[in-house]
């Protein structure tokens, strides 16, 4: 038998990871009354159980109950039952756009205000949080991409990956990005926007690559890189950190931060340690400028 408890912010995707989950085989009940969870587990660790795989979602739905669900999952530890804790979490203007997409209003939101209400809801959950067994960041996550994540923890059976790193290329013309946690700059690297049949290629492009890593400087910055980076990264899983952006910068974001960054996407994802994504921020941004 195994029991997951699906929680988190509100907005973060619990919804969908429960379909998800239901779509693998799990079944599912959401919002369950947080009195009736110490039975329900009850009656699935029973012998010859029908149930199997179960996902329970928990939220700040249950109002004054969850106060209570704390010490629930106490008494379950005692009674030996075993469970799982699935959290989604998600940044908070990430969170605030959803819901302005949506234009739902957050469940304790007062007059409105979704901050106030994402803020209460942190406050309440933060306990079941320092309890999760998996946490997820959807703050840059595609549906496909948590889908994956899901099926490699609860399917596959896959050791999780606390930490989801993305690596990202971009332009300096185009701002540095917001969410960055390390940038850098390679713009002292050879530039093949001068070179005119280079010009309309980008750091995906063979040719490219070449370009920029045919140097010393070039070949001497990645070990460098790579090697920081390999320091780095286990230090920040033991700090409990589950999601960094590492953002690669030239100055239009086309040909050496994303040859840079394709590179150090390649190396990162020999290992299993974390999850690693790429993304070309500006890629096609100069040649949307020209256009107009």
């Amino acid at each position: 038998m195994r029991l997951v408890i699906v929680t988190g912010m509100s907005g973060a995707g619990k919804s969908s990871a429960l379909k998800m989950l239901e779509d693998m085989g799990y079944f599912c009940v959401d919002n369950l009354p947080i009195q009736l969870m110490p039975k329900f587990a009850e009656i699935l660790a029973t012998p010859n159980s029908e149930l199997n795989d179960v996902a329970l979602g928990i939220d700040v739905r249950s109002g004054q109950a969850l106060g209570g669900l704390e010490k629930q999952l106490n008494q379950m530890d005692a009674d030996g039952i075993h469970y799982e804790i699935l959290f989604l979490d998600a940044q908070d203007d990430v969170l605030v756009k959803r819901y302005k997409e949506t234009r739902r209003q957050h469940p304790l939101g007062d007059a409105g205000h979704i901050d106030v209400g994402i803020a209460k809801e942190r406050q309440k959950i933060s306990f079941l949080k320092m309890k999760a067994t998996y946490i997820l960041d959807t703050s840059k996550m595609l549906t496909r991409e948590l889908k994956q994540e899901l099926e490699q923890i609860f399917v596959e059976g896959k050791d999780f990956k606390n930490l989801y790193v993305t690596v990202m290329s971009f332009g300096f013309k185009y701002g540095i990005p917001q969410d960055a946690d390390l940038v850098f700059d390679v713009r002292f690297l050879p530039n093949p926007y001068y070179i005119a049949e280079l010009r309309p290629k980008t750091g995906n492009d063979r040719e490219v690559q070449e370009y920029v890593m045919n140097s010393d400087r070039a070949e001497e910055f990645m070990e460098k890189f790579t090697d920081l980076i390999g320091f780095l990264l286990p230090n920040y899983i033991l700090e409990g950190k589950n999601q960094l952006v590492i953002a690669v910068g030239c100055t239009g974001g086309k040909h050496r931060s994303v040859t840079i960054a394709n590179a150090l996407y390649h190396t990162m994802q020999q290992n299993e340690n974390y999850g690693v994504r790429i993304e070309h921020r500006d890629i096609g941004k100069d040649a949307v400028t020209k256009a107009k």
